[in-house]
């Protein structure tokens, strides 16, 4: 759920902070108040399009940041976010986003930088907004079978993936022959050019790890008279009259001489002495190998021009040699089967036909379940527009199927029809144009999809316009079940929807400094029977408006308590 939203510096809004609880929250208040401004600046931080005219007048940058709560380690919002590499601990997930006087936007989730498109595909899987004439996820049809995937998730999901395992063997079969099936010009190029290949590689003889090898002799060549110059001042220092194995022969006489009298020196003088005989063999190895020493200005040259060889081979067809061997297998493979393309032919389009009707089969079992979930899907929305008083409402998932065009997703395209009058043809659910039928339909669709598009918050802008008595105190109703799953916030002008609040937030204006500034109140019993006293009677509020505003706010309890037992059953 959205927990925390801090506002600062946004259109009216100079400072806010507004801490969000679960289930129903309702914000009403005088029309100007700033209700609409609270969720366009929520619609910007899960990435909606931003504008240099949200920074309030005289400030440099609006600031807009947001802190999301998730129970469920399995939402989607944690696998889109690790997709991005970034953490989520704890369950939370805080999205921040600052607009600039010149309309640049800076975004972060979780503290790290991200694109506006990345903000908006994690933003998706936390909010929906849903606004009376905006087009939102239910009212596109290219959506509309995803939505049934989702609610028969259980069944078509397992089918979908075993459907769609076939259909990347189909279509890696179907590029195979459709790359053999060029024409033979094209053959004949592809052909030359990766023998040309084969050949260039085949002939530099590669060895693994040998540019490993050839760097450090070519190191050791590098560094050959450096090296030499150190051993010969070493051997010199060592060996030679009045030299360091000179020096130490003439201590340990000494110390001889010393232990023979007192058997006290013994020790240091075998130290001693162990030293000499160690150095002594230490100059006789650094002569032997000063004498073995030679530099060869030619090997040098031979492994600088092999080692250029080789990086020019690995820009071409590798990183490196491994890899450079294993686009050479990979080509000769290929030559082979484009020396024999018409046989190679043959195969693949017998295992195509075969790889065709398995999916066939999957396609038409996938539809199938589909059809199944689709009826069950159509008599659950007939009961839910029912109760919102649209009972001669028709509604109708609509399949077109064409077993011959394979998709990723099947073969079905799917579009949810409705007609709201009897006797008026079925239409496309995106072409219903009254706002207070409109606001019913989306409630009922929403009733049953918020279950299964595991967003974290559902908002609606005031999407009971046009509707009021026994339909508005149904559209309250739905929209207190619809918050039973998913949070939701709702911006109202219905009595009915603010009875039936658990957090009832009055938003007002105030004018302070000649400048007008937004604020936000949690309001108490007493101040929510007269708030809904003046949403009833909409400018004096006398006694009888109050007594119409408790006896909202008792139904309301007796209809939550109802709605608490039907769930638990």
């Amino acid at each position: 759920m959205l927990a925390e939203l801090s506002i600062k510096n946004f259109a009216i809004i100079e400072a806010l902070s507004v801490t969000f609880s679960k289930g129903l929250t309702v914000l009403t208040g005088e029309t100007g108040a700033g209700k609409s401004i609270i969720i366009d600046a929520i619609h910007l931080l899960v990435g909606g399009r931003g504008s240099a005219e949200f920074v309030r007048h005289g400030e440099e940058k609006a600031e807009i940041e947001g802190l999301f709560q998730v129970d469920d380690n399995k939402h989607p919002v944690i696998t889109k976010a690790l997709e991005f590499g970034i953490d989520v601990e704890e369950g939370m997930v805080i999205l921040r986003r600052d607009i600039s006087q010149t309309g640049k936007s800076v975004c972060r989730i979780n503290g790290k930088l991200v694109t506006i498109s990345t903000l908006r595909e994690i933003g998706a899987t936390l909010v929906d907004i849903h606004g009376q004439h905006e087009h939102q996820e239910l009212m596109d049809d290219s959506r509309h079978l995803s939505l049934l995937d989702q609610f028969g998730a259980d069944n078509i999901l397992p089918s979908l993936s075993e459907y769609q395992q076939v259909f990347r063997r189909y279509e890696q079969t179907l590029q195979k022959l459709k790359a053999l099936s060029e024409n033979d010009q094209q053959t004949a190029h592809r052909l030359d050019l990766i023998q040309f290949q084969l050949d260039e590689i085949q002939k530099a003889n590669l060895k693994l790890n040998e540019d490993e090898e050839l760097f450090e002799e070519k190191r050791k060549l590098s560094n050959f008279e450096r090296v030499f110059e150190s051993l010969q001042s070493g051997h010199s220092a060592l060996q030679g009259e009045q030299k360091g194995l000179d020096w130490i022969s003439m201590v340990m006489g000494h110390l001889e001489d010393a232990a023979a009298l007192d058997t006290a020196y013994r020790g240091i003088y075998e130290a001693v002495s162990n030293s000499f005989y160690q150095l002594e063999d230490a100059a006789s190895v650094l002569r032997n190998d000063l004498d073995e020493l030679e530099f060869d200005p030619q090997r040098l040259h031979e492994i600088e021009d092999r080692l250029t060889e080789i990086n020019q081979l690995k820009r071409k067809y590798g990183k490196t040699i491994n890899e450079i061997v294993e686009y050479a297998v990979k080509i000769e493979e290929e030559i082979e089967t484009l020396q024999n393309k018409e046989t190679h032919i043959g195969e693949l389009e017998k295992e195509l036909t075969s790889i065709k009707k398995d999916l066939v089969l999957e396609a038409k079992q996938l539809t199938e379940i589909r059809l199944k979930w689709a009826e069950k899907l159509t008599k659950l929305i007939h009961k839910e527009l029912k109760e919102l008083y649209m009972a001669k409402t028709v509604f109708e998932i609509r399949f077109e199927s064409n077993s011959q065009q394979f998709a990723k997703n099947g073969v079905d395209h799917v579009a949810f029809y409705i007609s709201t009058n009897p006797g008026e043809p079925l239409k496309p659910l995106s072409k219903v144009a009254s706002g207070g039928e409109l606001s019913r339909i989306m409630l009922a669709l929403k009733s049953i999809f918020s279950k299964h598009q595991g967003v974290t918050s559902i908002i609606f802008d005031e999407v009971d316009t046009g509707v009021s008595g026994r339909v508005a105190q149904s559209i309250a109703e739905k929209i207190y079940k619809v918050a039973a799953g998913s949070q939701v916030l709702c911006i109202s002008h219905l009595p009915q929807v603010a009875a039936m609040a658990d957090t009832h937030l009055f938003i007002s204006k105030i004018i302070k400094g000649g400048r007008t500034k937004t604020s936000v109140t949690p309001l108490q019993m007493d101040e929510k029977i007269n708030e809904i006293g003046r949403m009833i009677s909409g400018t004096e509020i006398t006694d009888l408006t109050k007594k119409h505003a408790e006896e909202l706010l008792y139904l309301a309890v007796e209809n939550k308590k109802s709605a608490s037992a039907l769930t638990r059953q």
